[in-house]
């Protein structure tokens, strides 16, 4: 996949640049001299959403092929526009970390058949491997799960030669649990409310007695008489 650049002026004009339908690029890397570049917001848009973040694309500057990834791409905070991309050039003999998004695929019988709740609690990995081996995607085959409670781990996943996962070997990627009923669910919000009332209750009996405390104590105070205070039994 390429991407056709053009040199620009290291400082100023980006907002002049995205006028005219171009973003601004910097190209960066280990070792190599950094490029101020600039690009068709057309054309990226469409690499961008061919090639995502974790997929190799040549930049081309002058018939030269520089191998890059999408390093990271900014955006305006309030219209979610292009502002400017930051190219990292890599060397195709040297392994590289990305992150690498999950494709769930499939249908669970638990879910289809067991009425189960299909739960993702991650949606991509970190992948290590050369650059010609970094996978697109990762594919997570969901009808592997055919009972409530089973799971997928990151060892499940299925990797190209030589990539290696540096999440935790049982970190879960899917898992299928029970759906609460609503019978169930209102019988824990029955019994948290109990929980608050019975707190409730007692926190305004504390309250009355340090108010009855304070009472015998001024009284006291004002006939030199020592206060006694009548001290209820305690909860058992």
């Amino acid at each position: 996949m390429e991407l056709q650049v053009q040199k620009r002026e290291q400082a100023g004009k980006s907002d002049a640049l995205r006028r005219t339908g171009l973003i601004p690029f910097e190209l960066y890397g280990k070792g190599v001299q950094n490029l101020h570049l600039t690009a068709s917001v057309k054309e990226f848009k469409k690499v961008l959403k061919e090639a995502g973040e974790n997929t190799i694309v040549n930049a081309v500057l002058d018939g030269k092929k520089y191998p890059v990834i999408i390093h990271e791409v900014h955006r305006h905070g309030v219209s979610g526009d292009i502002l400017n991309v930051d190219l990292y050039q890599i060397r195709m003999d040297e392994k590289i970390k990305l992150m690498v998004p999950l494709e769930f695929i499939g249908v669970s019988l638990a879910v289809k058949e067991k009425n189960g709740l299909l739960v993702k609690p991650i949606h991509e990995v970190e992948v290590e491997a050369l650059p010609m081996n970094v996978p697109h995607t990762l594919l997570v085959d969901i009808s592997k799960i055919t009972e409530i409670g089973q799971s997928l781990y990151v060892k499940d996943l299925d990797l190209p030669k030589s990539a290696k996962v540096l999440f935790a070997p049982e970190t879960v990627i899917a898992t299928v649990t029970a759906k609460v009923t609503e019978e169930e669910e209102l019988a824990k919000q029955q019994e948290a409310g109990a929980g608050l009332e019975t707190v409730k209750v007692e926190t305004e009996e504390k309250k009355a007695e340090r108010d009855a405390a304070k009472v015998v104590a001024e009284v006291g105070a004002a006939t030199g008489e020592a206060p006694k205070v009548e001290k209820k039994a305690e909860k058992k």
